[in-house]
């Protein structure tokens, strides 16, 4: 007899469980997320003048134009075009830093960044873990704002206000180092460029 009221004991604890981590918590987690927090939740969606969604701003983009500032090299080329890896969407490379494969990259790299005059400065070399990191630092967006300003055809300081508004700084004020967001800094800038327009 005791085994059977144990038996329905366990039973009974498991189906409580259950139900509050698989249904309650899920729900609650759920309905705070989309009352309190909805654009993170769904993603932190990114929309352009149209209403059409060109991206999240948690997820890098390749951006290759010289109009825009351009993002930290990505081992999965954030799975975009023909060149993007088959083999998913996030990910490092893997390569020991005695592999001469990944020598070879980061030789490859600091020298195209040599022709175009810009300092080799660690996060435009080395690929970020994910392989999806929508930041660059301060100092490699400064690097790439001459560029820019250039091809646009604006001044330097109208883009240095952008960088700077579009700047996240530390995590709880302490952990890591501030960071620009390329896919709004970028954004902001086809905004100011297409409200100059528009005011000609």
């Amino acid at each position: 007899m005791a085994i059977i009221r144990e038996t329905i004991r366990a039973i009974f604890i498991t189906l409580m469980l259950w139900l509050l981590t698989a249904i309650i918590y899920p729900l609650i987690i759920l309905v705070v997320g989309q009352v309190f927090l909805p654009y993170q939740a769904n993603g932190s969606i990114m929309l352009n003048l149209n209403n059409q969604p060109i991206g999240s701003a948690l997820i890098g983009q390749l951006f290759t134009s010289e109009q825009y500032f351009h993002p930290r090299i990505s081992t999965v080329r954030y799975s975009q075009g023909k060149k993007a890896k088959p083999t998913g969407i996030s990910g490092a490379s893997n390569l020991a830093a005695s592999n001469p494969e990944l020598l070879k990259r980061i030789l490859e790299q600091a020298n195209e960044l040599r022709d175009e005059n810009l300092q080799p400065i660690a996060d435009i070399i080395y690929t970020s873990a994910s392989g999806l990191d929508p930041h660059i630092s301060l100092r490699a967006a400064r690097q790439q704002l001459t560029r820019v300003a250039g091809a646009r055809g604006v001044k330097e300081d109208e883009i240095l206000r952008l960088i700077n508004k579009y700047t996240d700084g530390r995590f709880l004020w302490t952990f890591g180092e501030p960071g620009v967001n390329v896919l709004r800094l970028n954004y902001a800038l086809d905004l100011q460029d297409f409200n100059r327009q528009q005011n000609q």
